[in-house]
């Protein structure tokens, strides 16, 4: 069954706003046993919006649509449905009063302009927000089983899973199934090498790839008579691909590396501080990410001038004056030094040269040092990182992670070729 989803708003064609919720609802529907085999974008333009829509509904089954559902008149959306429809609009007044229960919640009033929030498509069945002012609905258009919801990410994501997920399951042929396996640590290009004959071997499975810099996805969707047969192919495909990849795959489905390295930090009861400096805060950002990291990470020193690499973490001036804040005798310094402060199992420190500024000679921008001090001594590693300044920065991020992840499992430390200089793919 053909799924399609059409996300609207001027800011999304002209780039101003990336667009995440076609991405998360995709995922949805493919969990769900559906095939999308469409996202498209237009802007806020009733007649553009409409012409769209009927194209959707001709040659789909469900089309999913999000934004446009606010009280501004650029919000077009319910109007160019009820073109598309060519029925006329009509006010709900159960959903004016919820809107206006919304205002009080929040002790504000509301303004006139939110009743066109209440207006619906003749037909439509209202679908409920707890979550905002924008009522979602539905209605059949075309051949297709047309769902609209507001654009706004946790409004739309919880209506989607209260409202849509339940009526479209039933519609699904659950023939399918897709399981998602990340990894970090190889380019894209090495990923795709080694499972290249894995399609061959198992001709009802389909390979996709996703780069979330620096981490990639490797997704695997299986076919069968049935979904419990789909299934289990799709959890085959998974375990040879894990081992077709090693140690470079940390995690499945919405997994993130900050949650691999918790989660292996929780299940042994360990703890970790951070000693900061290139980063600026970025790990203990992606560590602090996850919920209950408060288990497991007790410091976070962001050490950025030698001033405080001295004062807060001990690190010694002639040491700083004889080698520089990027250099491995610093970083080795830091990493001590923020275990002391914290008493934590393992303490992670990071100094380097993002750039655009800073290189001296012989250390150009992307220069890198990382330690890990343990009570079984200090370990440092070195790199030069390519790329601007976010890319080396959140690049030196992850693979402080993955060296802690690697240590805490017992894995062997990144070498060379194992981590990317630039996340290349």
């Amino acid at each position: 069954m053909s799924c399609a989803i059409l996300a609207i708003g001027t800011e999304l064609v002209r780039g101003e706003i990336f667009d995440t919720n076609s991405r998360w609802i995709s995922s949805q529907l493919t969990a769900l046993g559906f095939e999308v085999t469409e996202l498209a974008s237009v802007d806020d333009d009733e007649d553009r919006i409409a012409s769209t829509l009927r194209r959707l509904g001709d040659v789909h089954e469900v089309v999913v649509t999000t934004g446009g559902l606010g009280p501004t008149s650029d919000d077009l959306t319910t109007q160019a449905v009820a073109t598309a429809a060519r029925v006329a609009l009509y006010r709900d007044e159960p959903s004016v009063e919820a809107i206006r229960r919304r205002f009080q919640m929040v002790g504000r009033t509301m303004s006139e302009t939110n009743l066109k929030q209440a207006d619906f498509p003749v037909g439509a069945e209202v679908l409920p927000n707890d979550r905002g002012t924008a009522p979602g609905f539905t209605l059949g258009i075309g051949r297709a089983r047309l769902f609209v919801l507001p654009g706004v990410p946790h409004e739309m994501e919880a209506m989607f899973r209260q409202q849509v997920a339940p009526r479209v399951t039933p519609l699904a042929p659950r023939n399918t199934c897709q399981l998602r396996l990340q990894t970090f640590g190889l380019p894209e290009s090495q990923v795709q090498e080694r499972l290249a004959d894995l399609e061959e071997k198992l001709p009802d499975v389909t390979i996709g790839y996703r780069l979330r810099f620096p981490e990639i996805e490797v997704k695997l969707l299986a076919r069968a008579d049935d979904y419990a047969a789909a299934e289990q192919l799709a959890q085959r495909a998974l375990e040879e691909a894990r081992r077709r990849l090693g140690e470079s795959a940390f995690g499945h489905d919405d997994d993130t590396l900050s949650a691999a390295v918790g989660r292996a930090l929780r299940e042994r009861g360990l703890t970790i501080a951070l000693g900061e400096s290139c980063t600026g805060g970025l790990v203990g950002a992606l560590l602090t990410s996850v919920p209950g990291s408060s288990d497991y990470l007790l410091l976070d020193a962001v050490t950025y001038s030698n001033g405080s690499k001295e004062k807060v973490l001990g690190v010694r001036n002639e040491l700083l004056r004889a080698h520089g804040a990027v250099s491995e005798e610093v970083a080795s310094a830091m990493a001590e030094g923020v275990r002391r402060l914290s008493g934590a199992d393992y303490a992670v420190s990071i100094t380097g040269i993002a750039g655009p500024g800073g290189a001296t000679d012989g250390k150009p921008v992307g220069t890198v040092w990382w330690a890990i001090a343990t009570e079984h001594g200090t370990v440092t590693m070195h790199r030069r990182l390519v790329g601007d300044r976010e890319r080396i920065q959140r690049l030196a991020a992850h693979i402080a992670l993955d060296m802690v992840r690697r240590s805490v499992l017992g894995l062997a430390p990144p070498s060379d070729g194992v981590v990317p200089a630039d996340g290349a793919r």
